[in-house]
């Protein structure tokens, strides 16, 4: 079994534009396919990649080029200032969760296996999917699963397992899929459960926030020409990335100076959003909702 299968990879390495000599930016290494690309490119150039996972250490490629930081990407500025980078030439983020954190059972991220209700991207990080499932109000359950999941039964949703967990905590990722089994549609039974396994993920792991930041200092730090090219796989995550891109704000609002040009600082590369092909869906799940938008740092 691979450890993971990277998505839209030739459209993510063509979209970051790499020159031998650059300094790139992984900020999602997961299982280092569009990190092994990178490096067939580049000759004296250097490629820092980011990912609080343990699990990465099996397999990080043996070349002078690399460099990997195992920390949130959401302080990439602060961690590449300490090797003494202060600007680089382009930056990938493939958002959300890899395959083979999906596949290894006892860390709970799929509602396949019976596990602990853990969803930790960084297993030293102090909360837990148990938490927020046990613990967390019936009002913030429904929002965490109305917005970050896109579940539109977001109250039942929570309100069963309320009453579910009234009478039991629930412990393991099958409890939790039977707490809610009455409101679970026949007919799309696993795409209703991968969004709400996402919105704990997102919640236990405080992807929204640390998305932001990644990407407003991310953008800091590339020259002129530079590329960001990011891959979301969550309509609330892709709206951001495309607000920031196109309209140089997250919440979409146009900035303008005093003679009503528009201020931003990113052009956007491809206007309408990239998708894999039907042969690729078909090959790798992850690829079904992949969304690939890239963009160019305009020059000063």
């Amino acid at each position: 079994m691979n450890y993971h299968k990277s998505v839209l990879l030739k459209e993510c390495i063509e979209g970051l534009k790499i020159s031998s000599n650059g300094i790139y930016v992984d900020v999602t290494y997961g299982g280092g396919g569009h990190s092994n690309e990178i490096l067939k490119i580049l000759d004296n150039g250097k490629l820092f990649a980011f990912d609080r996972d343990q699990d990465v250490l099996q397999h990080l490629p043996k070349n002078k080029n690399f460099k990997l930081i195992q920390a949130n990407y959401k302080n990439i500025k602060s961690f590449l200032r300490l090797e003494g980078v202060n600007k680089v030439d382009g930056i990938l983020a493939d958002l959300g969760i890899s395959s083979h954190q999906i596949d290894v059972a006892h860390r709970g991220f799929s509602f396949r296996f019976d596990a602990p209700l853990d969803m930790r991207m960084n297993l030293s990080s102090s909360l837990t999917a148990k938490q927020v499932i046990n613990e967390y109000s019936q009002d913030d359950l429904s929002d965490i699963f109305y917005h970050y999941g896109d579940l539109k039964q977001s109250r039942s949703l929570s309100r069963a397992i309320i009453n579910q967990r009234d009478k039991k905590h629930i412990e393991t990722t099958f409890e939790l899929v039977d707490s809610v089994k009455n409101i679970i549609p026949e007919k799309k039974r696993n795409q209703f459960l991968s969004q709400l396994f996402q919105s704990v993920r997102i919640e236990v792991n405080n992807e929204i926030e640390s998305l932001k930041k990644m990407l407003e200092d991310g953008v800091s730090m590339l020259n002129s020409g530079g590329r960001f090219v990011v891959i979301s796989y969550h309509s609330l995550e892709d709206r951001l990335v495309k607000n920031l891109f196109k309209r140089g704000s997250f919440t979409g609002r146009v900035k303008k100076d005093f003679y009503g040009n528009i201020i931003k600082d990113l052009k956007e590369i491809n206007r309408k959003v990239i998708v894999a092909s039907n042969l690729e869906k078909l090959q790798n799940n992850r690829a079904r909702s992949a969304k690939l938008r890239i963009a160019e740092k305009i020059l000063n």
